[in-house]
């Protein structure tokens, strides 16, 4: 025994002495979550990976804001290098330097110039994603100025407009209930308020509304009244007249007796005596068109059709300073485009030959002259700020900015593609392929918009160019029932019972996935964001095995919960579209599909964003389907941000969730 027990001494030696000469792997760098991420699940993060992809994280548009009242110039919206959330600026030539306005660590991107002499702006700011907006005046006069606050910090406020002769601005306020996660007040009132930024301290209130969908809109010319807007639902809204000295109402829209179906109605604009109202609305059809309603003169209350040839929805408007011209945004398949308007005769003109090709964003018409100004994103830029003249000339006033490194002028189109659903239906989505340089079967992301009563649009693709740029992945942006865009009929077809059959659309997709020679349908990765974050959960639960993972992004778990928990601003309105859960009977429906109630199976790796402070879907949703996914056994990820809401709006949160995203993918759908 001896000899035995000395070769093992000596093999132990042997093998400490091999240790102790091998020199030991450095330790492979890594990109930690910043203080304000709480990251479960989530293997290291390498910092290789975060240097590969880095490139993709700065691109950098603006967004309009609003025009001077006199001068020509305006407030953008926009992200300097280095900085962790877009702030205000003041652009005082087209291409000239941005002036910084606002520095903040909240983002900024809501204002209005006091609109007589522009001697300051007033501007919208919330803490911490909670939607809690509060309204600040800013002098521009001043040097070294800082902002005051002009609101109560227990309400919810919102910008509506200007009284312009006088310089008040008219805002709502919503209570906020700090009681319980998700509130407790079982009345919710809307206030609407007169307030001289100057002298916050004598505000005066113009009417108190029941409801949380109310908002002012369109002041008269002579500024006695003031239109309101109320809305339902998707499907359903009325526009309201306010006599400003006395707070009587009436309803212009629909009129009062009316047996019309429900259709929506939103203000657009004034003529210049204030005899013609112009109006959206899908009362005549399927698409909301440009309409007006007569206000005074021999037929009162005649509601013409302007713009019924366009079988599209009409997404926005604007009227010169002195409502000769009308400016109108169409939402065509997805992608908005102006078409132009004579205002006196309601004939339509042709549009510039010179409009720079894109997505059209914003478009608003200078108060004091004919200048238009829009911005224009599309699959090879973010957006970028323009203007039209009356002359038909355009001007550009800002550059995106693209890092080095990157050429976006290679980034791929999207286009439209179709398939049946289970019911005959046509669903329609964005596909964008990977470059040419990639072949053989493609992964494919599946990526399902929020709303639901929103729409996957044609524009800028941003950090999200690296999957089909980098990766190879194939995009699709499917547009199931429910979303807006393609008629009012449409839209109402995922509502109360029929929730379901938008999930039966994806499932439809699936299918055309696996028909197409260059999709790898058994690569999929689903995900989608608040709606589409219900729609990854419950494709998830549907359809597991025939994905290889999903990542949901502030997500509904369970609708009876989420109705119980969201804001009580939000809550009857949400009912409409998801249904009452007070009752029974749809109660046992929400309970039933939703994913939480399913959660045995989901089979296959989730990984789960949310913001702490989300008013819309609180973070107890995300939490309960954490914990349910891992009592299963499977596979779950969990990222959530102490300083987001509904969804991470500060760069730096925004960067780890997309290197984490990135390493799912790598774990899912991108092996070997």
């Amino acid at each position: 025994m001896t000899p035995f027990r000395i070769s093992l001494c000596a093999l132990a030696t042997a093998l400490l002495t091999a240790c102790a000469s091998t020199p030991t792997p450095a330790p492979t760098a890594v990109v930690a979550p910043n203080a304000n991420l709480i990251a479960q699940g989530i293997p290291p993060v390498p910092q290789s990976l975060a240097d590969a992809v880095s490139r993709y994280n700065d691109f950098r548009g603006h967004a309009f804001v609003d025009w001077h009242p006199q001068q020509r110039e305006m407030l953008v919206a926009h992200r300097k290098a280095g900085a962790n959330t877009a702030q205000l600026y003041r652009l005082s030539s087209p291409m000239g330097a941005l002036q910084q306005l606002t520095d903040s660590a909240e983002p900024v991107t809501q204002a209005s110039y006091e609109p007589r002499t522009g001697e300051y702006i007033v501007f919208e700011r919330a803490a911490g994603g909670n939607e809690v907006g509060q309204l600040y005046r800013l002098s521009l006069t001043q040097p070294g100025a800082q902002p005051q606050l002009l609101t109560n910090p227990d309400e919810r406020h919102a910008m509506n407009g200007w009284l312009r002769n006088s310089g008040q601005l008219i805002h709502s306020s919503v209570p906020i209930d700090r009681t319980a996660q998700g509130g407790t007040r079982s009345k919710v009132t809307t206030s609407l308020w007169l307030l001289d930024p100057l002298k916050p301290e004598g505000r005066r209130k113009l009417a108190e509304l029941d409801g949380g969908g109310w908002s002012a809109s369109r002041p008269s010319p002579d500024e006695r009244s003031l239109l309101l807007s109320r809305y339902l639902s998707a499907n359903e809204s009325q526009v309201w007249l306010l006599d400003i000295a006395s707070g009587a109402m009436r309803q212009l829209l629909p009129a009062v007796g009316s047996q019309e179906p429900k259709a929506t109605y939103t203000p657009v604009g004034w003529s210049a005596d204030g005899a013609t109202l112009w109006f959206a609305s899908d009362r005549a059809g399927e698409f909301r068109e440009l309409m007006t309603l007569a206000m005074a003169g021999a037929t009162p209350g005649r509601i013409t059709r302007v713009s019924g040839h366009i079988p599209w929805d009409l997404n926005g408007a604007s009227l010169t300073a002195d409502r000769s011209k009308l400016a109108a945004q169409f939402n065509v398949d997805g992608r908005d485009e102006l078409r132009f308007f004579d205002a006196a005769t309601g004939k339509e003109s042709a549009a510039p030959a010179t409009l720079p090709p894109g997505n059209i964003g914003t478009a608003a018409y200078h108060r004091a002259r004919a200048d238009l100004a829009f911005s224009v994103s599309n699959a090879q830029g973010p957006g970028q700020i323009y203007s039209l003249d009356a002359e038909g000339r355009v001007q550009q006033w800002t550059k995106a900015y693209a890092p080095a490194g990157v050429d976006t002028s290679t980034f791929t189109e999207q286009k439209v593609v179709r398939w049946k659903s289970f019911d005959g239906t046509t669903i329609s989505g964005l596909l964008t392929p990977p470059p040419k340089k990639f072949t053989g079967k493609r992964p494919v992301l599946i990526s399902i918009h929020g709303g639901p009563e929103s729409q996957a649009q044609m524009g800028f693709l941003g950090r999200n160019a690296y999957f089909t740029q980098e990766l190879g992945m194939a995009l699709i942006q499917p547009n199931v029932r429910g979303s807006t865009g393609y008629g009012k009929s449409f839209l109402a077809m995922d509502n109360g019972f029929k929730r379901e059959d938008s999930v039966k659309d994806i499932g439809a997709l699936l299918d055309w996935i696996a028909t197409q020679p260059d999709l790898d349908a058994s690569r999929v990765l689903v995900t989608g964001g608040s709606y589409g974050g219900y729609m990854t959960l419950a494709v998830s639960t549907h359809y597991a095995d025939r994905i290889a993972g999903a990542i949901d992004v502030v997500g509904i778990s369970h609708f009876v919960t989420f109705l119980n928990n969201t804001e009580s601003y939000r809550r009857d309105l949400r009912r409409v579209e998801y249904g009452d859960e007070r009752d029974p009977a749809m109660r046992a429906h929400l309970e039933k599909i939703s994913p939480l109630t399913n959660v045995a199976k989901i089979k296959k790796p989730l990984f789960v964003i949310q913001g702490k402070n989300d008013p819309r879907v609180p973070y107890t949703e995300a939490e309960q389907i954490v914990a349910k996914v891992r009592e299963g056994g499977t596979p779950v990820w969990y990222l959530r941000a102490e300083n987001e809401g509904h969804g991470f709006q500060k760069k730096e949160n925004q960067d780890f969730q997309f290197y984490a995203t990135i390493l799912f993918m790598q774990q899912t759908v991108l092996k070997p």
